[in-house]
């Protein structure tokens, strides 16, 4: 093999894999989550926060495993395709029609998911109407649920992490591959957005991206210890238009081209999708690049 390799970033060397297969030999009983995080840690392999890269190293560790160098723990629970099946218990809801205009819905009650409870309606409620599902979450990541004045489940936001590399949006921020490396976790994604479908309510969506896109710099700083300068996302042009990331002020950039946000070996097929991004600050390509 060559002397190096890069992935997620990182420079591999034979060295290297060697400390993951004697890793992986002499420790049986971990799995998959425990290596990763074992060898963020003799790395000293963390984001600017001090958390742990593990979403970069689980995905490492596959690339690896893809190309012959080593041989993973069997996964513990399946999964189809390329998206994750998470078990979500079932959470009891009310899902009486909301159908009026927004003036009478409003005030809206934006929640940050922190405590248990509400974190399993999340996942219930995306798990069930939303079509992508609830899939886990690993990183930095901001949960968001919408009320109404009386306390009734209107919708449900997930931000996560930024796509590895997307051509439109890094020409539009003016980032090369060093840079973009550095400054990756100043971004992040909108991977889930939900409207529950019983609620029928003109420039709802619109409304609530806006709101959340005014607290959302303050929220990440609060939790990460740093700040974020733009959110993106990105729309499955078959399935839907992008009409209310429009209405919120969002830029279209352009389109993907059919792989996996986070494959940098353009090998795994996906939908086209249409790519949006919403700079939250008026300098945030000084930001970006500095």
């Amino acid at each position: 093999m060559e002397k190096t390799i890069v992935v997620q970033g990182k420079k591999i060397t034979y060295k290297d894999i060697e400390l993951v297969r004697q890793t992986i030999n002499t420790n049986p009983s971990w799995n998959r989550t425990r290596l990763s995080k074992e060898l963020c840690i003799f790395w000293n392999w963390r984001a600017a926060n001090g958390q742990l890269k593990d979403m970069a190293s689980r995905t490492l560790l596959l690339k690896l495993e893809k190309h012959g160098y080593i041989t993973l723990p069997a996964r513990q629970r399946s999964s189809g395709g390329n998206r994750r099946k998470v078990s979500v218990p079932y959470v009891s809801h009310k899902s009486a029609p909301i159908v009026c205009d927004l003036g009478s819905l409003t005030p809206v009650r934006i929640e940050l998911v922190r405590d248990k409870d509400l974190l399993e309606l999340f996942k219930c409620l995306l798990s069930i109407y939303h079509y992508l599902r609830f899939s886990g979450t690993v990183g930095e990541n901001m949960k968001y649920m919408i009320f109404d004045k009386e306390g009734m489940p209107l919708s449900c936001l997930l931000f996560g992490s930024a796509a590895w590399k997307i051509a439109a949006r890094d020409e539009f921020i003016g980032w090369n591959a060093d840079t973009r490396k550095t400054n990756l976790n100043l971004l992040t994604n909108n991977m889930r957005f939900l409207i529950l479908p019983w609620v029928k309510v003109p420039h709802l969506a619109s409304h609530i991206l806006g709101r959340v896109a005014r607290r959302i710099r303050k929220d990440w700083m609060d939790r990460y210890s740093h700040s974020i300068y733009m959110l993106e996302t990105f729309v499955e042009r078959e399935r839907f238009r992008g009409i209310c990331y429009q209405a919120a002020n969002w830029i279209y950039v352009g389109q993907t081209k059919g792989y996996s946000r986070s494959d940098r070996y353009t090998t795994l097929k996906v939908p086209i999708k249409d790519i949006y991004l919403l700079p939250l600050v008026k300098k945030f390509r000084e930001a970006l690049n500095s």
